[in-house]
């Protein structure tokens, strides 16, 4: 349609608050800020919200995991792009692994320039700065991660619900079944089994330009590009046909 885009004519902050009261001339808002300005569009909205909210991330070493595919999936979730809300902000290492590998990932990490926050045991580690309790679901948007030893895959899991933002989370394994666990049993909008989660962009799942990421559960869920922002018709045709 002709006016299928359309501009805002003003930057004037009472034109958002009017938008968020249009209730019959809008369908949908999609902040696209910091934590407080979706917030606040949340709190104010009459219209419904899409909300794109933090992206804390975490990737999860499992005790299974490949060392060298680690190494790589870690590196690039939280170097690549680090002020996307696809980067890791937290690192979280099954006992097993880090007693096998050692802090190679850590390591890793302190050589590419990541400020590593490290907590109990893994505060040892050379380079490494004690983390404080808020370092864990804080979105860092900067060369810096959070990092702490679990025990096994249900409590990393339990971590991830308790400090995630729902948005996005990679295991690190090559065990079948711990790996349809982490699937299964967290709601994140994005799981990833051994690859990075700077994969969590629409244009990286064939939805073209990207207008969020959304981590709440009414319609659109996930990546949300045009196709998801459309709802359904239903076009029905008979021939006199009646319902008895």
């Amino acid at each position: 349609p002709e006016a299928a885009i359309q501009l805002v004519p003003t930057p004037d902050r009472q034109m958002v608050t009017d938008m968020l009261r249009a209730v019959g001339y809008i369908n949908v808002i999609v902040p696209r800020g910091g934590k407080g300005l979706v917030g606040l569009v949340q709190r104010e909205a009459r219209v419904p919200v899409f909300a794109h909210l933090e992206g804390i991330c975490h990737v999860y070493a499992d005790r299974d995991a490949d060392l060298d595919k680690a190494r790589a999936v870690v590196l690039n979730s939280k170097t690549r792009r680090t002020g996307t809300c696809g980067a890791a902000e937290c690192l979280l290492s099954d006992w097993p692994f880090y007693t096998k590998h050692g802090a190679v990932l850590i390591e890793d990490l302190l050589k590419a320039g990541v400020e590593v926050r490290a907590d109990g045991e893994l505060a040892k580690v050379p380079g490494t700065v004690k983390a404080h309790p808020d370092d864990f679901g804080r979105e860092f948007l900067d060369k810096i991660i959070a990092v702490k030893l679990v025990d096994g895959v249900d409590e990393a899991m339990a971590h991830i619900r308790r400090y995630g933002s729902s948005h996005t989370e990679c295991i690190l394994t090559e065990n079948d079944e711990t790996a349809a666990k982490f699937f299964q049993r967290l709601d994140s909008a994005i799981l990833l089994r051994n690859a990075s989660t700077q994969f969590a962009d629409g244009g990286e799942f064939g939805m073209g330009g990207e207008i969020g990421i959304a981590t709440g559960k009414m319609h659109a869920r996930g990546p949300v590009g045009a196709e998801q922002l459309c709802s359904f018709k239903y076009l029905v045709t008979g021939d006199g046909t009646i319902r008895s």
